[in-house]
């Protein structure tokens, strides 16, 4: 039977706690943290409700990341993820990542439950030497980071990498649409209206559906 661990949402150190009072173990990795980002195609606005992490070794992590994605230089196609995130403390390589948000543009909520396969978690602890153009020099590093984009109709792409590395992507999703709609927050269920910007760029062009 899989220990239900509850992280603390938004904290970056996640302080858990597993059923029965158990602590789940320390996580060993050849770096602090694993971090977590999240992609949309330019005008393309979406809302993070949730991440939910389920570890390699079955420990399940609540509301690990949420809130804006970065948003790409084009309305059409998709980069090779980014470098940037919130760390993801205290929880071991993801075996299943279970996404939840809100596609601004639409709008509409999706939810999927990713999985990652076992080669991204080895590229994740495989060290590489490179030269990093940041530091300008020689140094080892891992493809500690795996960045979720997202775009209309529920399309899901993954990248995994690091700043020095580049990315390399793990896979295209279909997400399902959300039926209980957005989060149910103090206001009810709503969705919030994109950016002007945003808003009057799809006005004028529409939503490029299948061009992800």
């Amino acid at each position: 039977m899989r220990r239900l661990v509850f992280a603390v949402g938004f904290l970056i150190s996640l302080s858990a706690c597993a059923t029965g009072g158990s602590v789940p173990p320390p996580v060993k990795l050849p770096y602090p943290a694993w971090y977590v980002g999240f992609a949309a195609p330019r005008h393309m606005e979406v809302w993070v409700e949730s991440v939910d992490v389920l570890d390699q070794r079955g420990y399940v992590f609540f509301n690990v990341h949420a809130g804006v994605a970065g948003y790409t230089r084009k309305p059409e196609g998709w980069h090779k993820g980014t470098s940037g995130g919130k760390p993801i403390n205290n929880v071991d390589l993801p075996d299943q990542l279970l996404l939840r948000w809100q596609s601004l543009v639409e709008p509409q909520a999706y939810k999927i439950t990713i999985r990652i396969p076992q080669w991204v978690r080895d590229e994740m602890v495989r060290p590489e030497r490179v030269y990093c153009r940041g530091s300008k020099e020689w140094i080892e590093d891992y493809r500690f980071a795996i960045t979720l984009g997202m775009a209309p109709g529920g399309i899901v792409k993954v990248w995994v990498g690091g700043p020095c590395l580049g990315f390399k992507e793990v896979g295209r999703f279909q997400a399902k649409i959300e039926p209980r709609g957005p989060y149910l927050n103090n206001k009810g269920l709503f969705y919030r209206p994109p950016n002007p910007a945003a808003q009057a760029w799809i006005d004028q062009h529409g939503i490029p559906y299948g061009s992800w």
